[in-house]
């Protein structure tokens, strides 16, 4: 009845493991002791967990992915610890098994559950507000496609308590991710885990490519929209080409370890080398998906706290979209040393420093906003800053990567991790950053602690210098990835300076923590009042902080671009298009008798109930619980259908209230 789980996948003999896992059980058991003393579970049930406003989604979205950091941050630091300490004739203190798990989760964690999270948040928050438009395309699956992203984080964690995780790295290559291999439940756990919250990924896309296209306010032609709308729509046209590559790639993985398929096995005319390059053929886009949506946060905050328009617009416009294309060329590069010819190699590496050129693009147009600006070096503005240096190193490592002999050399080994970490560090984590604290007042109606944002920010570039820049010469020295020990001891100096790099970084999210409880203690001090606290340029700061649920009383009539910069001042569009006309832009129309009332969507309980039955099918479908797995699948097929055939509740708002809501 309960297939393959047994007493037995209780981590009774693994004492990191138990602890780590009774931490997690503590710390849970207590949030819900207090929700529950406070008596706050109808005020989350109705206000949070069954929410359709796409910025209480974005702030879930961002919550759940900054509890990940902290998930995926402890697996860090273990290994940073155990390559530090495991030099020579010492062991450390993490088993090989261990380890690989380790190695495994975090990749998976950070990628998936932190960076991807993240970015999916912030455009969720804030695309509809600087379109104009009320919520989404489709409010009701957006929230489903945060809990199938909230249900496959949950999924992935109980293999921390019960059974384990892959210990494959985070792309589970086969054949070491084939049954042969790897016979054990840890494989399981990543692909059911991954397909759940891919599906939500997916829908998600949809929805927010849908928004964009067409939902944006009268005038706002795509010559108008925010540098980040333009980010975010080639963001998510990447996630919706792509990830269908990812969910099929993991179908046939799955396929070979239920049923005995052979895609990718090394008998009966499987070729291991396919998944290889399907996975990249997904996973290199998923690199634009991820740091493309952190342009468009650097890009919104140059231009507002350098006072002044974003510099050659249309050029970053077509450099996101040239990036969008080429992204689907270079998936080769990740894998020069499969054996493929040198003219097979020669296209893919030309073509992975082309995509430098439209990249290099929007760096010289960061300067140039820059030059003559008005600057102000605020927490935002200081990420951005940070971001610029530390990208161009990964991208110039990332170019000398794409040089076939190079990668040859130092292919699989810590020069690559360093590369990665530069670009996904330097690039996304600085940018989903550098958004929280930018748009956090928008959000809550109150700005972020400035001196402990400071102290975060300088933590954490300090910190990764410290971290990543010692990889690079370990790469050089033959120092592989992946590694759980190591005989020459001339490197342990250099992995003694990572590891305090890492403390460093821990003391950033330290910072971080404290920054955002000082700010919620002293919230009233620094409550803003006007809703546009950064002297914004985009139609987000042109209502009150936090905004109402239905965002605009009435559409925005846009005539340029920086609508509320031309708005507030009241003057021509500071930068106009050829459709642009010559009288100033309108305020939001005041309301007027006719509008008595405003049409939004009930909150719906259909995407926490299909998380429930999502996690259901993927645990019943990794222990062989067959009965639990087919539950779980009936009852999410009933539940979309109970939900699509049902009455449509919506609430009506009435004009007083809108009065009162601003806007």
């Amino acid at each position: 009845m309960l297939g393959k789980l047994s007493w037995a996948a209780l981590p009774l003999g693994q004492p990191i493991a138990l602890a780590a896992g009774a931490m997690v059980a503590l710390v849970i058991a207590s949030v819900l002791a207090l929700v529950t003393w406070k008596r706050r579970w109808p005020f989350l049930w109705r206000e949070w967990i069954t929410s359709v406003d796409h910025k209480r989604i974005g702030v879930m979205y961002i919550l759940l992915a900054l509890v990940m950091l902290l998930r995926g941050f402890v697996d860090a630091m273990m290994m940073r610890s155990q390559l530090a300490l495991a030099a020579g004739g010492a062991q450390g203190f993490l088993p090989p098994e261990h380890y690989n798990q380790i190695f495994s989760a975090h990749g998976t964690i950070m990628i998936f559950f932190v960076a991807m999270t993240f970015m999916v948040g912030l455009m969720n928050f804030v695309v509809p507000l600087q379109i104009g438009a009320r919520d989404v395309a489709f409010p009701v699956l957006n929230s489903v496609s945060f809990w199938l992203t909230a249900a496959g984080v949950l999924l992935m964690n109980l293999s921390l308590v019960v059974g384990e995780f892959a210990r494959t790295g985070w792309l589970v290559y086969p054949p070491l991710s084939e049954l042969a291999f790897s016979p054990q439940v840890g494989v399981d756990y990543y692909l059911w885990a991954l397909q759940i919250a891919g599906v939500g990924t997916l829908l998600s896309g949809i929805n927010l490519t849908t928004t964009i296209l067409k939902m944006r306010t009268r005038g706002m032609g795509y010559s108008r929209m925010p540098i980040f709308c333009w980010t975010a729509l080639a963001s998510n046209l990447l996630i919706i080409a792509a990830f269908p590559i990812l969910t099929a790639t993991f179908s046939m993985l799955l396929l070979d370890r239920y049923l005995g398929f052979h895609f990718f096995t090394n008998e009966m005319g499987g070729n291991a080398m396919m998944y290889v390059n399907l996975i990249w053929a997904w996973g290199h886009p998923e690199v634009y998906i991820l740091i493309l949506p952190a342009f468009g946060v650097f890009s919104e905050v140059i231009s507002t706290f350098s006072g002044k328009p974003i510099f050659g617009y249309r050029s970053m416009a077509i450099a996101t979209m040239a990036i969008c294309m080429l992204s689907f060329t270079v998936w080769l590069h990740h894998f020069f040393t499969m054996g493929a010819s040198a003219d097979v190699n020669g296209f893919f590496g030309v073509m992975t420093m082309i995509i430098a050129v439209p990249t290099g693009v929007k760096i010289f147009n960061w300067l140039f906003t820059l030059y003559g600006g008005e600057v102000r070096f605020s927490v935002p503005m200081l990420w951005a800053l940070g971001f610029m240096g530390t990208f161009v190193i990964g991208g110039m490592t990332g170019v000398l990567l794409a040089i076939p002999p190079v990668d040859f050399m130092v292919h699989n080994s810590l020069f690559l991790v360093a590369h990665f970490h530069n670009v996904i560090i330097g690039g996304v984590l600085f940018g989903a950053f550098a958004g929280y604290n930018f748009w956090f007042p928008k959000a809550f109606g109150f700005t972020l602690h400035e001196g402990w944002g400071r102290a975060t920010f300088w933590c954490w570039l300090v910190g990764f210098y410290l971290a990543f820049m010692p990889l690079y010469l370990l790469g050089l020295m033959g120092a592989t990835r992946r590694m759980q020990h190591y005989a020459d001891t001339t490197w342990q100096p250099l992995m003694l300076v990572a590891l305090a790099g890492a403390f460093v970084i821990l003391l950033g999210i330290v910072c971080t923590v404290i920054q955002l409880v000082v700010s919620i203690r002293g919230r009233n001090e620094h409550r803003d009042t006007s809703g546009d606290p950064w002297n914004g340029r985009s139609l987000e700061w042109s209502m009150p902080s936090p905004p109402p649920a239905w965002n605009f009383n009435a559409l925005v009539q846009v005539r340029g671009r920086d609508a509320f910069w031309d708005m507030k001042y009241g003057r021509n569009p500071e930068v106009q298009d050829a459709s642009s006309s010559s009288e100033p832009a309108a305020p939001p129309a005041p309301l007027t008798d006719a509008a008595t009332h405003i049409t939004l969507p009930a909150p719906s309980a259909l995407g926490v109930v299909l998380a429930f039955f999502a996690v259901c099918l993927g645990f019943g479908m990794v222990w062989h619980i067959w009965w639990l797995g087919l539950a779980g699948a009936v009852c999410i097929v009933a539940a979309t259908l109970w939900h699509s055939w049902g009455p449509t509740a919506e609430i009506r708002v009435p004009a007083r209230a809108l009065k009162a809501g601003g806007a």
